[in-house]
């Protein structure tokens, strides 16, 4: 299949699929006119690529996990050294998760008073409530 068509079946723009080749995270093969050529296999592959990008993994990183995991069965065997760094990518996601139920419930709040379902006074929140990449609470 051409780029177009992955980017189509997968939901990643076809400039992502490109720097996904430039980066070595993917490696289709060229046809003599120069246009690239995706296995089916490419499909599950970008689609753990952007699983790891959004576990917060650099494409380094990534480069070094993808040959972990094999096929459908996402089977993963990480070196010690990747295991600890998988561990403070999971600890960043939670305390993400976190912050978002924090806001998600002063958002609730807010919203059942402003409906009069609430007449309990709207918390503050313990900590100042940060913004984190892209999270505007």
């Amino acid at each position: 299949m051409r780029i177009g068509e992955l980017a189509e079946r997968t939901g990643v723009s076809v400039r992502s699929l490109r720097y996904y080749e430039t980066e070595g995270l993917l490696r289709p093969d060229r046809r003599g006119n120069g246009y690239r050529t995706f296995i089916e296999d490419d499909i599950a592959r970008v689609l753990q690529i952007q699983l790891f990008y959004s576990a917060g993994l650099c494409s380094g990183k990534i480069a070094e996990l993808l040959p972990c995991v094999s096929g459908d069965d996402t089977h993963l065997v990480p070196s010690p050294e990747m295991t600890g760094e998988l561990e403070i990518a999971k600890t960043r996601i939670q305390n993400q998760i976190s912050l978002l139920t924090s806001s998600l419930s002063v958002l609730e709040r807010v919203l059942a008073a402003a409906k009069g379902t609430d007449t309990a006074e709207v918390p503050v929140p313990s900590r100042p409530v940060r913004r984190h990449r892209g999270i505007h609470v």
